[in-house]
């Protein structure tokens, strides 16, 4: 028997740790996850779409593991009676100088073997009466869902099949011993003969705390929500986003019908002061050096400050927010929209700045590091899993 030790409880945590308990099922399997719950952090904070995978460069984890994810995970909902929609989603220029950038997201789209079309303003008008559009790119794949539904119904199903399931248990230490990695917590030793971190926010320190070198600084970036009051709901269908800038590292805000009916709006992309920092008000200390101390974030804001100024000035600002929104769908005003929370998201970045454009799982003796799994993870996190147990061998460990 082969002990597997999965670090993380959000939905690649429990994705693998499922993977495990199916694909061997005489091993055994003890997922530790800090928090009180499943899906605390990332998982729990997104917006719930179930991405199709027009923007990930072809032949890449993101771009595979993205189309194969959203076809599994429609598969899973099904076969355990989840709700979910497939409501498609339009990428939408709002101004001719955009068409450029649509046409080649289209040819990405196309590379990637996704059911995308090029559509003028009349068809636009269809799909969303509301929106202003010069032309969309209409992706009919694109779905929405309750991914923390999909956490309880993983934790449901590795609590039947006899995984060992530890919430409120924080890693705090790593030791390879000749029998086995020994993962200290808050809660005492646990003796596995495979480690497989996939702690989000968290995951370059737990691969520093394993001595296993990571390339990458792991940086918080809170994406702050607005949604449309109940009464505005109608002007949105499903899904509208704008044409990304690849000038910039993020999508910018977009609206999205949420799975309960609401209308959410964002995010924007502004500097946490804390990897769990859901508000301007947490800061956490260590996070701040963290970040402040790394020369990779240093040489990003650098690179973008124009475009960080403009998310901060938009997260200060209701009106500002309201009116990238209006760009989308003209008749949203500020009075259309109220505070909606935040999520973190945990980008790994490089030492030269760079942001690591794909998802990256680090391999060492014994152990297997998750070390970069922002969106489309949630997504795809039924194929990352596949992917790394994959891997495994047959007797890891022994």
């Amino acid at each position: 028997m082969t002990r597997f030790v999965v670090v993380g409880g959000g939905i690649v945590g429990l994705a693998v740790a499922h993977r495990l308990v199916t694909d061997r099922p005489g091993d055994s399997v003890t997922v530790l996850e800090k928090e009180a719950g499943w899906a605390t952090h990332q998982t729990g904070h997104n917006s719930g779409v179930i991405h199709a995978g027009v923007y990930y460069k072809p032949g890449s984890l993101k771009a595979t593991m993205c189309k194969a994810g959203s076809a599994s995970m429609v598969e899973f909902c099904d076969a355990h009676g989840l709700s979910y929609e497939i409501c498609g989603k339009l990428i939408v220029a709002t101004d001719p100088a955009e068409l450029p950038r649509l046409h080649a997201l289209h040819e990405r789209a196309s590379a990637n073997g996704l059911p995308a079309r090029l559509i003028e303003a009349a068809e636009v008008a269809e799909y969303e009466p509301h929106v202003a559009a010069v032309a969309a790119l209409h992706i009919a794949s694109t779905g929405i869902v309750d991914f923390g539904a999909v956490c309880r119904k993983l934790a449901e199903l590795l609590a039947a099949a006899g995984a060992d399931l530890r919430t409120r248990t924080e890693v705090t230490g790593v030791t390879n011993r000749p029998d086995g990695v020994v993962v200290t917590t808050t809660t005492g030793e646990v003796l596995g003969d495979v480690l497989i971190n996939c702690a989000g926010l968290h995951a370059d320190r737990i691969s520093r705390l394993a001595g296993v070198p990571t390339p990458v600084r792991i940086v918080p970036f809170r994406g702050e929500y607005y949604e449309l009051t109940p009464q505005r709901r109608d002007l949105v269908r499903g899904l509208i986003y704008p044409v990304p800038d690849p000038q910039f590292p993020f999508l910018g805000v977009h609206l999205t019908k949420m799975i309960d009916g609401s209308v959410h709006a964002g995010p924007n992309a502004v500097l946490a002061t804390a990897r769990e920092g859901y508000s301007w008000g947490r800061v956490s200390p260590r996070d701040v050096w963290d970040e402040l101390s790394y020369r990779g974030l240093w040489a990003l804001a650098r690179r973008h400050y124009r475009y960080g100024l403009t998310e901060v000035a938009r997260s200060l600002s209701r009106k500002k927010f309201a009116a990238s929104l209006a760009r989308l769908v003209p008749e949203l005003t500020p009075a259309d929209i109220v505070p909606a929370g935040a999520g973190v998201r945990a980008q790994a970045i490089l030492p030269d700045g760079g942001l690591v454009d794909d998802f990256l799982i680090v391999e060492a003796d014994r152990q297997v590091h998750v070390l970069n799994a922002p969106s489309p993870a949630a997504t795809s996190s039924l194929e990352i899993a596949r992917h790394i147990v994959s891997r495994l061998p047959t007797e890891a460990g022994r």
